[in-house]
Formats: structure tokens, sequence, C-alpha cells
């Protein structure tokens, strides 16, 4: 149980550097390079979904598997479900339950995380964990 609850941490830990490189990204592009807003977003998002893959792999769940590629596929999946859920979450308690949109996505995102870790934990490195 202390491995499980360490690997969370540390997972939550990559989540939030993953943060900051996807407001990053999308401000460079955005405000900086003036790019169009969605290409900009999506790029931050893509570039924080490589990045925290390549953390969660070395660090969080140390991998050894040598199919990086179906990894880092299921990882993007397990990434790309996350954020349709946190969409659905904020459009629920934002638009139908008249929640204000940053404590609606405040606790969209900790729903998420907690669905993020568990499906990497168990479906992305499920092989090749330490």
């Amino acid at each position: 149980m202390r491995l499980f609850i360490k690997k969370f941490i540390k997972f939550g830990l990559v989540g939030a550097s993953g943060v900051v490189v996807d407001f990053g990204v999308t401000s460079l592009l955005r405000d900086v390079l003036h790019l169009n807003q969605y290409v900009a977003n999506s790029t931050g998002f893509a570039c924080a979904v490589i990045s925290n893959y390549l953390l969660n792999r070395v660090w969080t769940f140390r991998s050894k598997n040598p199919g990086v590629a179906a990894e880092f596929g299921r990882f993007a999946l397990v990434a790309v479900v996350g954020l349709a859920l946190n969409n659905a979450m904020i459009y629920l308690l934002n638009e139908l339950w008249h929640l204000p949109f940053y404590p609606a996505k405040l606790v969209a995102t900790g729903v998420v995380m907690v669905w993020n870790f568990l499906a990497n934990y168990f479906f992305t490195f499920k092989h090749k964990t330490a």
C-alpha cells in the first residue's frame, strides 16, 4: 500500500509539471507567436501528454517495457479519455448544476486524476512497474 501511495504522489507531481508544460506551450504559441488559440491549446495538451508519459515511465512507474510505442499509445488513450471525462464533468457541474467554472474544474480535475492514475497503474504500466 505504501508503494501505491508513493506512486500516486509521484503521479500527482508529474501531473502538476504537465500543467506547467501545457500552459507554457499554449501561452507561447497563442500569446507570443499569435497562433490560433485552439491550435495552441491542442499543442500544449499534446506536449504535456508527452512530457507526462516520459516522466511517469522513468520516475513514477520505472517502466522497462521495450514496447515504448504501444505503451505511449495506451498512455495517450488514457489521457484523451481523461480529457473527455474532465470536459463532461465540467459541463455537468457548471452548466447543469450551476457550480462556478473554476470550482467545477477543480472537482473534475481531482476526479480525473484518480481515473488517470488507476488507468495508468493497471493498464498502461501494469506489466513493467517497480
